[in-house]
């Protein structure tokens, strides 16, 4: 990543003012600053129901930060840089959205309800060393999660992992255009964040929203109803039932979702031509 806050501005569509600092890296958190000053960190401010990190620009500029991203009027310290915006989650989104345009990639999407992080580290393990992979750090795969993730894109790799999680209706609509991956990869379905759908089906539909652009699709048909509906949904793209690669013996891995995550990383390898 490295923009200069004018380049950021036009394309979340914000106001720029102050000094045109160049920006390698995203800190969202005042209480965590990890990154060093030559990532050129840029702040992003957000209002919460409890807090407001705009009441920290100037601790971050003593600790180094030179650019901000800001959804409300507030001074911006000397020396430094803003971008305001209307709505700093939204700004992130569009940024992310053009850092994935520019890469290269090949991109691969892994929703569901349970053991999206358990694959995404299970498949990074199983890409031949050869191939440059970035997978996206810890959970990071909410509203917030996936731009940050993929701002974390250097650009010269081969492969890249993400995770799109949601809790509510219009959710994977907007991750959908930020990760827009090229392999989707649906894991088990369940009852997490039920309460916010009418049913499982409705869950179900909104999940399957991610796959919209990928040419390779990948579900396990013991998960239902979303099996069944990847494989009618996306019927012209030939979906991978992973329930058809063998089984790992319960010897080898005693844990029965274990195992079916063994297969879904096996038929991923076999679309993606890695040798086994």
């Amino acid at each position: 990543m490295e923009y200069r806050l004018s380049r950021i501005a036009a394309l979340c569509g914000g106001k720029f003012r102050g000094c045109d600092t160049e920006v390698r890296s995203v800190v969202t958190d005042s209480r965590s600053l990890t990154c060093e000053l030559g990532a050129a960190p840029l702040f992003a401010a957000m209002r919460g129901a409890n807090h407001d990190s705009h009441d920290f620009l100037d601790a971050m500029r003593e600790r180094g930060v030179r650019a901000f991203l800001i959804e409300r009027e507030a001074p911006v310290p000397e020396g430094c840089g803003a971008v305001r915006v209307a709505n700093t989650i939204d700004a992130l989104q569009a940024l992310a959205a053009h850092r994935r345009a520019q890469s290269r990639a090949a991109v691969v999407g892994i929703t569901g309800s349970n053991g999206k992080t358990i694959l995404k580290e299970w498949i990074a393990e199983e890409v031949p060393s050869g191939v440059r992979c970035y997978r996206s750090p810890k959970s990071y795969n909410s509203q917030l999660g996936v731009p940050l993730s993929v701002l974390m894109l250097e650009g010269d790799e081969q492969l890249a992992i993400f995770e799109a999680g949601i809790s509510q209706p219009g959710e994977m609509e907007r991750l959908e255009r930020i990760i827009r991956p090229d392999v989707a990869i649906f894991t088990s379905i369940g009852d997490a964040h039920q309460e916010h759908f009418l049913n499982l089906e409705q869950k179900c539909d909104e999940k399957l929203i991610l796959a919209r652009s990928a040419s390779k699709i990948i579900y396990h048909s013991y998960y239902e109803p979303l099996g069944r509906m990847a494989a009618a949904r996306y019927a012209d793209r030939k979906p991978i039932d992973a329930a058809r690669f063998p089984e790992v013996s319960e010897a080898v891995i005693g844990n029965a979702a274990s195992r079916r995550n063994a297969q879904i990383v096996e038929a991923f390898c076999a679309a993606m031509g890695y040798a086994a």
